[in-house]
């Protein structure tokens, strides 16, 4: 019979990069399940630059995670026990799992849901994922409601949110420009995920590409990065711009406070509406926005990779290749722990 769950807890707060002694690996004892519990076996978890954010004392949308707590992450799992009338052995789930084999608590502790029928584990954490396909339908039609005909530019867009961006963005009759790091991801932008265009940061000047690429300006930006990257967008947007900020994952392994952006005064200079927003804020409408995602999937028009990394063992790894911008990932990273 199972009697242990393996466990990632916080040791200390990471000062730069995430490092194997901020963490401790241990094998924590599962006690008998109460009344209006459940006992999930852990499948696949979700790789995010915010779970870096969480791992800091500093001011953000959800409390730090403690020292001495599991690491908070959104994955997938299978029920393997439950005393709970809504959930039966077998049904597969998604919600706040935190970084451990065979999480365990109340449905409302684990923040869990039933993956709908036919849904694979994986597309729930992606395409269909609160921290991929929803963010990108959210943070772009409802932040910054981009038109026909207007020049968007989205950084980091050969990851999940990016890319989805991206696409949604053509959907909607966008011009699409992609910023990635190296010629295998803007080949991936270009050529699968149909940008009209992928600026190539790590081997091109991105000021003097967006000047070639966006010679009016740009009407919208997507903003996932921050840094030097950004302060390139700032200096380009047109009059009455729109910013939709989803991250800035440039600085998130700084360890003292980040300068910039340096070009700030433009948001005065263009009038631009810089509006930052939390996929936690939309809830409501998370229908919505699975019923549009579903219908393009469908209908071929929104594509989307998964980079797998397997073992539990893997998970600082991978969060650290990701916000470290080392990441070889196309698309959605997740790691599969059985």
């Amino acid at each position: 019979m199972l009697s242990t769950s393996r466990q990632f807890l916080l040791r200390s707060r990471p000062k730069g990069p995430l490092a194997y002694d901020d963490l401790e690996l241990r094998d924590a004892p599962l006690g008998e399940l109460a009344d209006g519990e459940v006992r999930l076996r852990s499948t696949w978890m979700s790789i995010d630059p915010t779970i870096r954010i969480w791992m800091s004392d500093v001011p953000q949308y959800l409390p730090p995670i403690a020292i001495g707590e599991v690491i908070r992450s959104i994955g997938t799992a299978v029920v393997v026990a439950s005393r709970h009338p809504d959930f039966a052995e077998g049904d597969a789930v998604f919600g706040l799992l935190g970084w451990q084999t065979h999480p365990q608590g109340t449905p409302e502790a684990l923040s869990i849901q039933k993956i709908a029928p036919g849904v694979d584990p994986t597309a729930a954490l992606s395409i269909f994922g609160m921290t991929a396909g929803l963010t990108a339908y959210h943070g772009l039609v409802d932040v910054v409601d981009p038109k026909p005909g207007e020049t968007l530019v989205v950084d980091a867009a050969a990851g999940t949110v990016g890319g989805l961006v991206g696409q949604i963005g053509k959907i909607l009759g966008c011009r699409v420009i992609g910023i990635a790091g190296g010629p295998e991801k803007c080949a991936y932008v270009t050529d699968e995920l149909g940008f009209d265009a992928c600026i190539d940061y790590r081997n091109e000047d991105v000021g003097a590409a967006l000047d070639r690429l966006c010679p009016e300006g740009i009407d919208v930006c997507f903003e996932n990065v921050g840094g030097p990257i950004f302060d390139a967008i700032l200096l380009r947007m047109k009059l009455h711009g729109r910013i939709s900020l989803c991250g800035m994952i440039a600085g998130y392994d700084a360890h003292e406070p980040v300068p910039g952006p340096y070009n700030f005064g433009m948001i005065l200079m263009r009038r631009l509406m810089v509006k930052g927003f939390i996929i936690l804020d939309f809830v409501d409408r998370f229908p919505e926005a699975i019923a549009k995602l579903g219908g393009w999937v469908a209908e071929g028009r929104l594509r989307n990779r998964v980079h797998e990394l397997e073992g539990f063992e893997r998970l600082p790894d991978a969060l650290r290749l990701l916000v470290g911008g080392q990441a070889p990932n196309l698309g959605k990273m997740v790691v599969k722990i059985s």
